[in-house]
């Protein structure tokens, strides 16, 4: 089976761009990928890219080929829609088509405009990656259902809300050093606590931002890479995509996340990995709580034990396994459908030394990106590791 290297990434600044177009976002994050890999746009086999609500936020369906073009290629594309997983299963679906031999190069990305729908349209938005007939219907919005799987975590496990403000602080930290993130200001514990209450118990600073942006990446294979010279060191070895029902009421617990298990056992297998291999993590933290169950659904922490992980200090930059360096959804940003691609984006730098945190975990040869769609309905799985 083929390796698959990672040649290359590029993203835009995640924050409110009223201004701009998807494509031209799109463009920037695709190009600079492509530059920083040093692949001609010539060179490209396909274009798998992910994408939300576009055709809300935008009128533009159809948009694989519009992506395309924006890279100035007419490659065969696809859109990838899986609600906020939609690039990272991009990239499982782009590492597949490096490994069956159908293409050498490919780009996988994503993009999404929402801050244009404003807060009540991009709200109504992504709800629609709820069940509308059971859940959507009834009222329910996101930061209502993560409460609701925050308050059960709470009931079977214990934790408070300033176990989770403790993970709003830490991510805010990290996004400090992020020229490319949307919330760059430190945050008190007090601050976190003491915020606007949007859904019991989370204030404020345990949401993720509305966000615009796009983010790329470039995979190729060995022979590609040694043939044209390219430096990628760092290989996306392992890959796995899991499910869960839709609707919360359907599952056999709140607190845990089959979908981010089932694809973590399969891309360890896939790796060759243990849990205990990984080094450093990039998770679906879009609300705080979520962070809490990715590193227990990841096998990184039992089932009640990474509530307490910030407060104690181990997911932190000098913890013994630092967790969104990148400052996480949570301060970096999450136009939904660049998410998945900026997460392994944000690995391949911290594994190559590129990252502004890259310090953080200089001796590091393992990390891993979980991307969540919905209430973890869907979630893949990368494992990355640095190559001799």
């Amino acid at each position: 089976m083929t390796q698959v290297q990672l040649a290359g990434t590029g993203m835009t600044t995640f924050g409110s761009h009223p201004d701009r177009t998807g494509r031209d976002m799109f463009a920037d994050a695709g190009l600079a990928a492509l530059e920083d890999a040093g692949v001609p746009a010539g060179d490209v086999d396909e274009l798998f890219y992910g994408n939300f609500v576009g055709t809300l936020s935008e009128g533009q369906g159809h948009q694989g080929p519009l992506m395309a073009e924006a890279l100035g290629t007419t490659v065969p594309s696809r859109r990838i829609e899986s609600a906020c997983a939609s690039s990272g299963l991009a990239v499982h679906d782009a590492v597949r088509a490096i490994r069956n031999g159908e293409s050498d190069v490919v780009v996988a990305g994503g993009m999404e405009r929402m801050t244009n729908m404003g807060t009540a349209g991009a709200t109504k938005g992504l709800a629609s990656a709820a069940d509308d007939l059971y859940e959507v219907r009834a009222g329910v919005t996101f930061p209502g259902a993560y409460a609701l799987m925050a308050r059960a975590y709470f009931d079977e496990y214990g934790g408070t809300h300033e176990d989770l403000a403790h993970i709003a602080v830490k991510n805010h930290d990290n996004a400090l050093a992020n020229d490319h993130a949307h919330l760059r200001q430190e945050i008190t514990v007090a601050d976190a606590l003491d915020a606007p209450e949007i859904a019991s118990p989370f204030t404020l600073y345990d949401a993720c931002p509305i966000s615009d942006g796009a983010a790329a990446i470039v995979l190729t294979t060995p022979e590609y890479a040694a043939e044209h010279d390219l430096e990628a060191n760092v290989a996306i070895t392992g890959a796995g995509h899991g499910g869960d029902t839709m609707a919360l009421h359907d599952r056999q617990s709140l607190s845990k996340t089959p979908a981010t298990r089932d694809a973590a056992v399969d891309a360890y297998d896939d790796a060759g990995i243990e849990p205990s291999d990984i080094s450093v993590a990039e998770v679906h933290d879009c609300f705080t709580i979520a962070e809490v169950l990715a590193l227990e659904g990841l096998g990184l922490y039992s089932h009640g034990e990474a509530i307490g992980a910030a407060r104690r200090g181990e997911t932190r930059r000098d913890g013994e396994l630092p967790v969104n360096l990148s400052g996480g959804l949570k301060a970096k940003g999450h136009p939904v459908g660049a998410t998945g691609a900026a997460q392994v984006a944000a690995i391949a730098t911290l594994l190559d030394g590129t990252h502004p945190r890259a310090d953080a975990v200089d001796d590091a040869t393992v990390g891993v990106a979980q991307n969540a769609g919905g209430t973890v309905a869907s979630a893949t799985v990368h494992v990355l590791e640095v190559m001799e």
